[in-house]
């Protein structure tokens, strides 16, 4: 396996779509429940579980630049390919495939539960589904410019709904927020940190996308402007929620955000949920045709698959077993699987790969110093 890449020019694109790629990324369906989430488990003060997430992550794409940097033009497959060789590099992709896999099954699980609650509750699993997948397989087949051109276009023509949420935030109640640091610092830093963790994968996409980027070295500015803009969305969702419902209804309402949505009025549309539920696939499709394409990347990469028949067998699988998914409880018991997995590959894997990267380059440079002295 080849630890640097030759990407012709034609499949390059310039790093300011980063900041496309990375919101899109990680701003999933999954975010219509998160503050309930973060609640459960940091009560009143998950704003801040919030915030402790986002200064993690910030440091997690420090730590994943870094390790990028040290080498010409290599994804996370070709660093262990160089650091433990091409099996242990195949392991580990295999194991981004199951973890990119899982996570575009759930968004897909999760929208269609959504479609079926709120606006169409008979209508097939199937058939959802295979709208979904059929969009997706349109996408991906174009290739990543189609790809990161999707996600930049569906960005700016759905963050249009965070400005439904004034009329909510004009309403809250202060004393919601109030005694700050009532609970624990476990529940806070621990417990909120890791209900959060999942709203936020996404961002190791990176490790994949990297060496496509035309001109790596304007890369940190839209990279972190995209995070911090997800954080600041999750963080406006929280707070909102917390400060505009009271306790009991934040834990008995599974689509919290939603209901921040269902309370608007307008003399044209009646409803605007039904609106949101429609525009959230502009949010959706997106993430799913990131993770797809990262899925294929990966069989291409490690075991060689063409393109098309690791698109079609995995999408097919997936279609295969949406209809037998037919509860929110089955798929809550999906991510909960998922969850720990997700992050040890997200969150503590990079942790542990920084050392290694360091104590390999250190070694390379003593080895080329050894050979100039000797030369």
């Amino acid at each position: 396996m080849k630890v640097n890449l030759d990407i012709p020019k034609n499949k390059q694109f310039q790093s300011f779509y980063l900041f496309a790629i990375l919101v899109s990324v990680t701003t999933g369906v999954e975010m219509i429940g998160t503050p309930r989430i973060i609640f459960l488990e940091a009560g009143h003060d998950a704003w801040i579980s919030v915030i402790i997430s986002y200064l993690l992550i910030v440091l997690l794409l420090f730590i994943m630049l870094y390790i990028l940097k040290q080498y010409e033009n290599a994804d996370i497959l070709g660093i262990h390919a160089d650091l433990f060789g091409n099996f242990i590099a195949k392991l580990v992709g295999t194991l981004y495939f199951f973890h990119f896999s899982t996570e575009l099954f759930a968004a897909l699980l999760i929208y269609i539960e959504i479609i079926k609650v709120f606006i169409f509750p008979d209508s097939n699993n199937f058939i959802l589904g295979l709208m979904l997948i059929s969009l997706i397989i349109y996408t991906v087949l174009g290739g990543l410019r189609v790809v990161i051109g999707v996600c930049f276009i569906f960005m700016i023509c759905s963050y249009w709904l965070v400005f439904l949420l004034i009329d909510p935030l004009r309403q809250m109640e202060l004393i919601n927020f109030l005694p700050i640091m009532d609970r624990s610092i476990t529940d806070v830093a621990i417990n909120g940190v890791l209900a959060t963790s999942y709203t936020f994968t996404g961002f190791e996409v990176l490790f994949f996308i990297y060496p496509f980027i035309q001109n790596k070295e304007r890369v940190k500015k839209p990279l972190f402007l995209g995070i911090s803009w997800v954080a600041f969305v999750v963080l406006l969702t929280t707070i909102i929620s917390i400060g505009f419902l009271n306790p009991a209804q934040l834990e008995r309402r599974i689509w919290v955000v939603l209901t921040l949505f269902k309370i608007q009025t307008s003399p044209i549309v009646e409803r605007l949920d039904y609106v949101v539920v429609a525009e959230w696939m502009m949010i959706t499709i997106p993430r799913a045709v990131i993770l797809m394409w990262c899925i294929i990347y990966i069989l291409k990469r490690i075991y060689n698959i063409p393109k098309k028949i690791s698109l079609y067998t995995t999408l097919g699988i997936v279609m295969a077993l949406i209809p037998f998914i037919r509860q929110y409880y089955d798929i809550q018991t999906i991510i909960e699987i998922s969850k720990y997995f997700d992050m040890g590959i997200v969150y503590i894997y990079p942790l542990i790969l920084l050392p290694i990267v360091i104590i390999k380059q250190k070694i390379k440079k003593k080895r080329g110093g050894k050979q100039h002295a000797e030369s």
